[in-house]
């Protein structure tokens, strides 16, 4: 019989470290590596159905594939606070917590649950993938594509060799994760790339997440130290009033008003085609209500070349311009060993390959 597509993941598992036994539940057990924390009998899936609780009790997680592999500008990311003009070697795997009806990576996140996203992966080792960063020149390795905080335990295997030979290392989550995974990933990880999609718990809900878990891991990956930049796609007659982006805006700088926060452009796809993309003037216009909320950087994204000079890193305290951009492409950079070359002010971010990132 030919083998199923969930029969070809699974045998790409290992045994999963993100889980909590349930006493005296005959093998039963709750894993903890994102927000749903889903509790599994022998033979039950997790909402991401790739991590399962297998006949005999056993936690199986991805481990030892890739669904995609690219060399991208760490702009991309986006992490504009971290080594400009570098690369990153991003690689992703199969499957998601969410079900976002606008996801741009819906060909690999929706796995298992839709017919039309991919089957396709290749096996891969840590090294290996480490090995391709090392020949491109990459500086930093990021998981990224389907969402991470359910492939953790493979991130961290990919980690703890990209660590061994000096390379950075990332996360591309939605931020529905756990106080259990971010402890696991803070000895291997440096930066957080976390998308506050929305600023109402029904809309999260319907994306299939919850609110106050994603607020909250925002609020501890950075307390955490690890490099923390926010994304909010705006979308049209969904999350773009005032309103809602004046409280996206203020609780970014609740945590910390030198958040980066990148406000990026809508266009239609996967299965919300009702609306148009975003205009410019809403991006300029929530990139001026993140200032008014006192964030020090507030990017305009998806749209390069039209949003003028808002792609750009200005000093928090001269205004003096730092980095000029236009989309993923560095086109000067002016800062000296992290600092305003005018005024000396320190800017926060990793700006050299150090182990060390640097807060106003």
């Amino acid at each position: 019989m030919k083998p199923t597509t969930q029969t070809l993941l699974d045998e790409k598992t290992r045994p999963g470290e993100l889980f909590l036994p349930l006493k005296n539940k005959n093998g039963s057990l709750v894993c903890t590596a994102c927000g749903h924390r889903c509790q599994l009998r022998p033979g039950q899936r997790g909402v991401c159905k790739v991590r399962y609780n297998d006949q005999d009790g056993v936690l199986r997680v991805p481990f030892n594939y890739a669904a995609g592999i690219h060399n991208d500008p760490i702009e991309k990311k986006p992490f504009f606070h971290v080594l400009p003009g570098s690369q990153a070697m991003s690689f992703g795997m199969l499957g998601c917590d969410f079900r976002c009806a606008y996801c741009q990576n819906w060909f690999t996140s929706q796995t298992l649950r839709d017919d039309a996203s991919t089957l396709d992966f290749d096996t891969i080792t840590a090294s290996a993938l480490c090995d391709l960063a090392e020949q491109h020149g990459s500086k930093t390795v990021v998981s990224t594509y389907n969402e991470p905080l359910i492939t953790s335990e493979w991130a961290v295997e990919v980690f703890q060799e990209a660590r061994s030979r000096g390379l950075v290392t990332g996360y591309v989550s939605n931020g529905h994760g756990t106080p259990e995974v971010l402890e696991y990933l803070r000895p291997w990880l440096d930066l957080f790339k976390i998308d506050l999609k929305c600023f109402h718990r029904k809309n999260y809900l319907k994306l299939g997440g919850n609110f106050e878990e994603v607020l909250e891991t925002i609020r501890q990956v950075y307390a955490m130290g690890f490099w923390t930049e926010i994304v909010t796609l705006v979308i049209p007659d969904y999350n773009d009033s005032d309103e809602e982006l004046t409280q996206i805006a203020e609780f970014v700088a609740s945590v910390s008003i030198d958040i980066p926060w990148h406000v990026t452009a809508f266009r239609p796809q996967y299965k919300m085609n009702d609306r148009d993309s975003t205009p410019v003037d809403t991006l300029l216009r929530a990139r001026r209500i993140g200032l008014k909320a006192g964030l020090h950087f507030v990017y305009s994204g998806n749209r390069p070349g039209e949003v003028g000079d808002t792609e750009d890193t200005f000093c928090p305290k001269c205004g003096k311009t730092l980095i000029e951009r236009c989309g993923f492409q560095v086109l000067t950079n002016y800062m000296e060993n992290g600092a305003c070359p005018d005024c000396h002010q320190p800017i926060p971010g990793k700006w050299s390959h150090n182990p060390e990132f640097s807060k106003a």
